[in-house]
């Protein structure tokens, strides 16, 4: 029944393999949990679904925030059930998922993503491209999935009155494909990368006629004679291993050195800038506009530009005025 279910999920609904992998564990952990008590999926009771994705998870170290996809995996699959016509009597209808707060993202700094980019040697294929997938991340916002997934044809060069831009093509979550205008620096440098003789060189075909876009430079796994077209893909893995590595000799604090730290950078300065949060949505890629309103909160330095302007301090003699005005005449 699980695995009806997610294909049902999969090829109806068009979730990701990602997201079908997950509801699949959730729901066999939720098998495993009814099997022990003597219950089956079928006859399962609300509290003892409530018992599972309320103190029993908790007990396995699942935060609030993390319960929230297990319960949903969980309704929609007794939705289906009744649907299907396998119970008379959906046992989740009513199943709540825990509140959690909204975290705010953790964003890298201007100044880090400077750093970072300032650490890859441009004399070396791989610090070309290394290169090239910093400021892809920084300047277009791209989520690691939608980054590695990129192949040339992704690539959409177009002439905007005899100059030059860069379109990239991405699929990212869910399988939906948006289009991102990449700004100068990242069309120069993926011009850079893709005359590089060590890319050219390389068999990265694929059976569509496509080539992998980023590539790696060794695979230990796997013979000489099979490391070529998808093989050649680089991996999220090895992204992460990357940015750390530069990170740490740029000095940057740990807890900012993972590709979606530049993801978040992007929104906030989007947001700095006033952008509209219709075109934010648009340029991350979020179904939802209110994921993009996030963005809007940690845009710190508009608003303190405004405190600066508008505050009542600002209109009144105070103890500190001349030496607030004499610090903001140097700024």
């Amino acid at each position: 029944m699980i695995e009806k279910f997610l294909d049902w999920k999969q090829y109806s609904q068009g979730r990701s393999v990602t997201t079908i992998g997950k509801y699949r564990g959730y729901l066999n952990r939720l098998n495993t949990f009814l099997l022990e008590s003597n219950q089956t999926l079928l006859d399962v009771t609300r509290e003892s679904l409530e018992n599972f994705c309320g103190i029993y998870m908790h007990k396995q170290g699942l935060s609030p925030r993390a319960r929230r996809p297990l319960v949903a995996s969980i309704r929609g699959f007794y939705a289906w059930l009744q649907r299907e016509g396998l119970i008379a009597e959906n046992p989740a209808r009513a199943l709540e998922a825990p509140k959690a707060g909204r975290r705010l993202p953790r964003g890298m700094t201007l100044q880090d993503a400077e750093k970072l980019l300032l650490q890859p040697d441009l004399d070396t294929f791989i610090g070309l491209r290394d290169t090239a997938i910093i400021m892809t991340l920084v300047g277009c916002g791209l989520r690691i999935s939608g980054l590695l997934r990129l192949n040339e044809s992704d690539l959409l060069f177009y002439d905007d009155a005899g100059y030059e831009r860069l379109l990239l093509r991405v699929n990212e979550k869910g399988g939906r494909e948006r289009l991102v205008p990449a700004p100068d620096e990242v069309r120069i440098m993926m011009r850079a990368y893709l005359g590089h003789e060590d890319l050219t060189g390389t068999d990265r075909c694929l059976e569509d006629g496509d080539q992998v876009l980023f590539i790696s430079t060794r695979n230990r796994a796997l013979p000489a004679d099979k490391y070529h077209g998808e093989a050649r893909r680089l991996s999220s893995r090895s992204v992460n291993e990357m940015i750390e590595k530069y990170g740490a000799e740029a000095g940057i604090p740990r807890d900012r050195l993972f590709p979606h730290a530049m993801r978040h950078l992007y929104g906030t300065e989007l947001a700095e800038e006033g952008i509209d949060v219709l075109q934010i949505q648009a340029l991350l890629g979020h179904q939802n506009p209110t994921t993009s309103e996030i963005y809007v909160h940690l845009a710190t330095r508009t608003l303190a530009r405004t405190v600066d302007k508008a505050n009542p301090l600002n209109k009144m003699r105070t103890p500190v005025t001349d030496i607030s005005h004499h610090l903001r005449a140097r700024r």
